[in-house]
């Protein structure tokens, strides 16, 4: 873009609003912050800012967490400009990559899974590839758990706590 006074000026970018739909089916409205192309089933991820709360000594304070999700948790609000949000796309054709999730047999015992980001160290070396809503899936069932030494615990087990007696 050229500005009025022959200088070059970018584009604004700005985080805008996007429809998140959670795993038991509620909707919140929540902020999208970035895309970002990557190689695998589901060609784009998204980030988006999650309202929460934080209880601190004083009081409750308002928060945001963020958390990558896929095209398939979001719906675009009528009349919202999402042109302004910060897209990268991949440079060239797409290499394999590793979806956001993966489910593997837990170590100390026989029968249990742990759930970890797919970036994970604990996650290398196999098990099943899953998106965010599988993986939501999977630690719903008995003897599964989110592996603390990633992101898995922090972004899937509040994804579970927002399900509970809605069902």
């Amino acid at each position: 873009m050229t500005s009025p006074h022959g200088g070059r000026r970018t584009a604004r970018l700005f985080p805008a609003e996007i429809a998140l739909t959670l795993p038991d089916g509620q909707t919140v409205q929540v902020r999208l912050h970035e895309r970002r192309e990557v190689p695998g089933p589901h060609p784009w991820r998204y980030l988006v800012g999650v309202p929460s709360w934080v209880a601190r000594p004083d009081g409750v304070e308002a928060a945001e967490y963020t958390v990558w999700v896929t095209d398939r948790q979001l719906t675009p609000i009528e009349g919202v400009d999402l042109s302004g949000v910060p897209t990268h796309r991949l440079p060239g054709p797409p290499p394999r990559a590793a979806p956001g999730w993966v489910v593997r047999p837990a170590p100390e015992r026989r029968g249990r899974t742990v759930v970890h980001d797919a970036t994970c160290r604990h996650a290398a070396g196999g098990g099943t590839e899953l998106d965010t809503l599988e993986a939501v899936d999977a630690l719903m069932r008995d003897g599964a758990r989110a592996c603390t030494d990633c992101d898995a615990a922090a972004v899937l087990v509040p994804a579970l706590e927002l399900g509970q007696g809605h069902g």
